[in-house]
């Protein structure tokens, strides 16, 4: 095997098992840094071997082995040789094993106890998605930073805090108990949230979607779904995840422009996503979770998927959800996408009413979707010089260009709109008469998280 081969074969392994494989080992060395270089200094040595010998039948236990061969030469110069190595050794059953399913039980446990460390609440909220993407996720600084804009030190930077801070603190590896598990599984929640939208509806940058972000955090989400089947927020989100996902392939043209969701051609979404997002709100559900804050965003969700064109969309219904929303996670961006729903379920004019009582909301003061939603039930109302400047305020506070030129243009529309009669105008701002922007705050976000949890980013 050439090096080129075995480099491409040791990212691939990698990808798939390092979450497992530094699970297993900050078990044993109660350090996830120490762990982190255990398993990349077994990468190295796969990088150094395969090509001689081959790829090992199974990878994941060479990995293991490997790592814990020099574990143990660590723990020797710790002078903690003998306890730990008896824990080790304890271990070392699971590398020789056929194909390394003997300890599934135990590979979940160290799985989940990854997650809740790297989304220990002593860690940043910045701190807490570079660990988690770099350790579950897998992915290497340099992808992180590149999904996220920021320099490659940054996220370097991060990292080593994160680590410091975690053995500074002496965070126990472990899943925390039963009373503390609510507050940290939010914030485990929360990240994987975070990532997905990010992807799903960038702040920044030249393109409106990052992809890979979202399929990680979907991978992460059903993951940790598996290692805990009991709680109903986890399907919740999976769910939310999975119909939000189902859109991709419907939210930009062919130049990678934003189609919004009223405009979207519904035959491309993805049908068996839906169908598995579906199916985890009904598990939420039958896990009496039908009241929690991603069950709710699913459910929201659901309306989208289930009309199959968009006056078919259950707006009422909508509406309803948001209030529900608004009384177990209370927000600014839940209001805005209330009032949204409201507009859309009972005339711009009331509507409007609702968003110009969030005006001065100091949350939302430099919220780009606050002036869009604004112009664009302004322009449903024929009031197009005034849409004109709530487009172009709020194209001033996005950081996203394709974002910003969407707003640029409909700020041009109502500008040539002024003047035309009502109808006319209205059928050239929302390109149909089906929704415009304010049916995308709406519409499209479901999850509502471009700029928060409850914001979908899709809303120029």
């Amino acid at each position: 095997m050439v090096a080129t081969d075995a480099r491409r074969a040791v990212e691939a392994v990698w990808r798939i098992e390092s979450a497992r494989l530094i699970a297993g080992l900050a078990r044993m060395v109660r350090d996830v840094g120490l762990a982190e270089e255990l398993a990349q200094d077994a990468m190295v040595s796969a990088l150094e071997q395969w090509p001689e010998h081959g790829i090992p039948r199974n990878p994941g236990a060479w990995l293991m082995t490997a790592a814990k061969n020099r574990a143990v030469d660590i723990i020797r110069r710790k002078q903690n040789y003998q306890r730990k190595l008896e824990q080790i050794g304890r271990d070392t059953e699971y590398d020789h094993a056929p194909d390394a399913e003997s300890k599934v039980g135990e590979i979940d446990d160290d799985l989940l106890r990854l997650v809740f460390t790297a989304c220990h609440p002593v860690l940043s909220t910045e701190a807490q998605v570079a660990l988690t993407l770099r350790m579950l996720g897998g992915l290497t600084t340099d992808e992180i930073a590149r999904a996220f804009l920021v320099p490659e030190s940054t996220v370097a930077q991060r990292i080593v805090r994160a680590k410091k801070t975690l053995a500074k603190a002496g965070v126990p590896f472990e899943v925390p108990a039963e009373d503390e598990r609510d507050a940290r599984l939010a914030s485990v929640l929360g990240v994987i949230y975070l990532i997905f939208n990010e992807g799903y509806s960038a702040t920044a940058g030249d393109d409106w979607m990052r992809p890979a972000l979202c399929e990680d955090a979907l991978r992460l989400a059903r993951v940790l779904a598996g290692l805990m089947p009991r709680e109903p927020e986890v399907h919740g989100l999976v769910a939310l995840l999975e119909i939000q996902a189902s859109r991709a392939k419907a939210r930009t043209g062919p130049d990678g422009e934003p189609v919004l969701l009223l405009e979207q051609n519904r035959a491309r979404w993805d049908q068996m996503l839906i169908r598995r997002g579906l199916a985890a709100l009904a598990k939420a559900e039958s896990l009496r979770g039908a009241g929690g804050p991603y069950a709710l965003q699913a459910a929201i969700a659901t309306c989208h998927a289930r009309a199959r064109v968009p006056e078919d969309t259950d707006w009422t219904r909508i509406a309803g959800l948001y209030e529900a929303l608004s009384l177990v996670a209370p927000s600014p961006i839940i209001d805005l996408n209330h009032a949204v729903a409201i507009g859309m379920a009972f005339g711009p004019a009331v509507g409007l009413e609702l968003v110009d009582e969030l005006v001065d909301e100091p949350a939302l003061k430099d919220y780009h979707l606050l002036p869009s939603v604004r112009g664009d039930l302004l322009a449903k109302l024929g009031r197009h010089a005034e849409a004109k400047v709530e487009f172009e305020r709020a194209a001033a506070l996005t950081r996203n260009a394709r974002e910003r030129k969407l707003l640029l243009d409909r700020a041009a529309l109502n500008c040539a709109a002024s003047g035309v009669a009502g109808e006319v105008a209205w059928k050239s701002t929302s390109r149909g008469g089906s929704g415009g922007l304010a049916g995308r705050v709406a519409g499209e976000a479901d999850a509502y998280g471009g700029g928060g949890a409850e914001d979908d980013g899709d809303t120029a």
